[in-house]
């Protein structure tokens, strides 16, 4: 059992990262989901699931290219 720190630290036990598949370093998000629940997903999971969910069509030609410029400066 863990228990969270003063600093809001929980220590998550090894055994339950392996089983999770997650490792030291890998990019996680969190999430509260319910009264006393937490989910922990890997970053790069939730970006296979939305990559190209945005329909074709829906930003005009370029539109993106403009922002990524904007970004830019």
């Amino acid at each position: 059992m863990s228990k969270v720190s003063g600093k809001n630290q929980v220590t998550i036990p090894v055994s339950v990262l392996r089983a999770a598949g997650l490792a030291a370093g890998d990019d996680v998000v969190i999430r509260a989901a319910g009264p006393g629940r937490i989910e922990v997903e890997r970053a790069d999971d939730l970006i296979a699931r939305f990559a190209g969910s945005v329909p074709a069509g829906t930003y005009p030609p370029g539109h993106l290219d403009e922002l990524r410029d904007e970004w830019r400066r």
